[in-house]
C-alpha cells in the first residue's frame, strides 16, 4: 500500500474511529496520558474466557494517537488476552504503515500502553476461579 493510502486510512480512523465510546460492564478499564503532548486514551474491555470479547475507547489527541487506538481495537476484538498483551510497538507501526519519528512514537503507542495497563491490572479467569474458591473456603471457615 502506498504512503498516501496509509495516510488516508489513518485520517479515516481519526475522523470515524471504530469502537469509540464507553463499555458498561467492562471487565477492565485503563487510562493513559501522553504527558509530552496531552493526548489521552481511556479503554474499556470485556474479557470472557480469557478473550477480548468487546472493547471501546474514548480519547483526545492527534490523528496518530486516536487512529492507532482505533486500529488497535479492531485488531484485538476476539483475540486471546495473553496474545493482545504481547502486542508490540512493531505491531502498531505495521498497522499504521507509515514511518513514525521518535517525537511521535508515544502518540502512536498510546493505545497500546493503555491496553497493556488494562490487561496487566486484570485477574485472569483461571486465577479468578481459584480466588473465588479460596474466598468461599475462607468465608465458610469464618462462619464455623
Amino acid at each position: 500500500m502506498s504512503d498516501d493510502l496509509y495516510k488516508q486510512e489513518i485520517l479515516d480512523h481519526y475522523w470515524n474511529p471504530h469502537n469509540a465510546g464507553t463499555l458498561h460492564g467492562a471487565t477492565v478499564s485503563a487510562k493513559e496520558v501522553n504527558t509530552s503532548c496531552g493526548d489521552s486514551v481511556v479503554m474499556d474491555l470485556i474479557i470472557t474466557n480469557d478473550r477480548v470479547s468487546d472493547v471501546r475507547f474514548q480519547g483526545q489527541g492527534c490523528a496518530i494517537s486516536q487512529a492507532s487506538t482505533s486500529m488497535l481495537t479492531d485488531k484485538i476484538k476476539g483475540m486471546d488476552a495473553a496474545q493482545a498483551k504481547n502486542l508490540s510497538e512493531k505491531d502498531i507501526l505495521e498497522m499504521l504503515g507509515i514511518t513514525v519519528g521518535p517525537a511521535r512514537m508515544k502518540c502512536a503507542t498510546l493505545g497500546l500502553m493503555t491496553l497493556k495497563k488494562a490487561l496487566n491490572d486484570r485477574v485472569p479467569d483461571s486465577s479468578r476461579q481459584v480466588l473465588d474458591a479460596n474466598n468461599r473456603t475462607a468465608a465458610a471457615t469464618s462462619r464455623t
